[in-house]
């Protein structure tokens, strides 16, 4: 019996999203990698891995990919692309708010939209949030443009919960705590945290294949550090 599973994860060529391609090919799932950067993955020349340069930013690139390219059938969508501003308030410019939310809101909607009807009905979409896109948590300056699109990513989710509960997929949120990524020093140059992207990765795998079992429509913290 064939007990693989069909994962699409998004920004996979760095950090977290790498680390998650590693994994679910080492447990023999079939994984469909998209990054607009492919020279990471494919170097590695994974088995059950396709890569797919994507800019999720480009609605009619991404209904074209999920259309042609992207399996039949989707078991799990890891919406894990995510792009960082660290800038001060008054020096973030429209165009870097622009830049931050269409990568990590408007392009998790294009591919989650573009690709519904191959997750349905027993699908799990994973979005990948940020501690600092909930309500209450401890926030940082320079991080307005970021932590303001997370916690748009944080409120999609339980919407579209709510909107798929009678037909599915699953939707749910993980929001992270400080991993140690490029992107982690691009918001706190220096900070060293001992949560590294595989064991990170590690937990997302695992939560994306059994986690709508148990979740749907949560936003679930995941920290063990501030940040």
């Amino acid at each position: 019996m064939d007990t693989s599973k069909n994962i699409v994860i998004t920004g996979a060529s760095r950090g977290i999203g790498l680390a998650l391609v590693k994994w679910f090919s080492a447990h023999y799932h079939k994984v469909w990698a998209l990054s607009r950067n492919t020279t990471p993955i494919t170097q590695l020349n994974l088995p059950n891995v396709t890569v797919n340069a994507l800019d999720l930013t480009n609605e009619d690139a991404v209904v074209s990919w999920a259309q042609n390219e992207a399996p039949d059938t989707i078991d799990a969508l890891i919406n894990n692309a995510g792009k960082l501003v660290n800038k001060p308030f008054a020096e973030t410019t429209q165009s870097d708010f622009e830049g931050v939310f269409k990568v990590n809101v408007f392009g998790l909607a294009n591919l989650t939209r573009a690709l519904l009807k191959k997750l349905q009905p027993t699908g799990h979409v994973v979005n990948i949030s940020s501690m600092g896109g909930i309500g209450g948590t401890s926030k940082f300056p320079g991080l307005t443009a970021y932590s303001s699109s997370k916690g748009a990513v944080s409120i999609l989710t339980e919407l579209l919960a709510e909107e798929f509960k009678e037909t599915g997929p699953a939707v749910n949120a993980l929001a992270l705590g400080a991993v140690q990524t490029e992107m982690l020093s691009d918001a706190f140059p220096g900070l060293e945290v001992p949560m590294t992207a595989a064991m990170m990765a590690d937990y997302i795998a695992q939560f994306a294949l059994d986690g709508h079992l148990f979740y749907n429509g949560k936003v679930l913290p995941v920290s063990n550090t501030t940040p």
